[in-house]
């Protein structure tokens, strides 16, 4: 049977958030995580429906991909088809020749899982390898420490404060609240949780948003932000570690999160709330 591109739609998302949940498992390299089309779901159902490729053969998806921005395509594979001839051949070829409706010309960016045919085959094609990924996990199976500090779990009537912390945490970030909203509404969020972390006087300080696969599946941190003004006072390791208690609550096995590896800040943050490094893993790149 021949490998066909997909753009699934809306009404086939559901499709795609249950085959990435599917697919995680712990000792799995760094991949797209039904969390990922989470997060992007706050710019609408149809912006994330159109940003959603598939590519399936006899029916069976064995390949997701997420346009998470024009030039960069997050891309997994089915665990028993990431050594499939025919598909790896079949991804090259869609993603090269930008009529396919994959990628445009010009310079892009494929992260997929280190490790899968796709990769070889794009390194033949001319591609080279981009800046490098710390991948960090944690694992949930003893009990969690108190992060200590006040944490309370966000719902509709706190989503001002979450998306007050992620736009100071952020430079440029347009975390709204109709965007949080329309994140909440998608379908990764039932498995969800938004935590703020407040200091001693009340002050919304740092959060982060975790997405569970399911029981017994990793579970995503993305993203976490400290609130700028309140920095170097250990509030992202508290929050951080609020993130795992949570995923642990949601029966995630472990916590992954991955984060440029020039972000020492921010691997050194995940460190010390009990996250290991996990070797570097980096995007492929066409130049323009």
């Amino acid at each position: 049977m021949a490998i066909v591109l997909g753009k699934p739609g809306v009404d086939g998302l559901s499709e795609a958030v249950g085959v990435l949940r599917e697919w995680q498992y712990d000792g799995a390299p760094m991949q797209l995580h039904p969390g990922d089309l989470g997060w992007f779901w706050r710019l609408g159902a149809e912006a994330t429906a159109a940003a959603v490729r598939t590519w399936s053969r006899d029916g069976q998806v064995l390949a997701v991909g997420l346009l998470d921005g024009p030039g960069l395509l997050r891309l997994t594979i089915a665990p028993d088809a990431q050594q499939d001839e025919e598909l790896a051949q079949q991804l090259v070829e869609d993603v090269t020749e930008p009529e396919r409706g994959v990628l445009p010309e010009g310079r892009v960016n494929i992260e997929a899982p280190v490790g899968a045919l796709v990769q070889g085959l794009l390194f033949d094609d001319g591609w080279n390898a981009d800046e490098p990924w710390t991948p960090l996990r944690r694992d949930l199976t003893e009990p969690v420490k108190d992060p200590g500090v006040r944490i309370e779990v966000v719902g509709p009537e706190q989503a001002h404060v979450r998306t007050a912390v992620q736009r100071a945490s952020f430079d440029g970030s347009r975390f709204t609240d109709e965007r949080w909203h329309a994140m909440a509404a998608g379908l990764p969020y039932a498995d969800a949780r938004c935590l703020v972390a407040f200091d001693e006087q009340g002050n919304a300080v740092a959060a982060v948003t975790v997405w569970s696969a399911g029981p017994g599946r990793p579970g995503l941190i993305e993203p976490m932000g400290v609130h700028r003004e309140h920095r170097r006072r250990g509030y992202g390791e508290a929050i951080t570690v609020a993130a795992a208690a949570a995923l642990q609550e949601l029966g995630s096995s472990s916590a992954i999160v991955c984060t440029p590896s020039s972000n020492v800040g921010a691997v050194a943050t995940y460190t010390s709330a009990g996250f290991q490094q996990r070797p570097e893993v980096r995007d492929q790149y066409r130049d323009a």
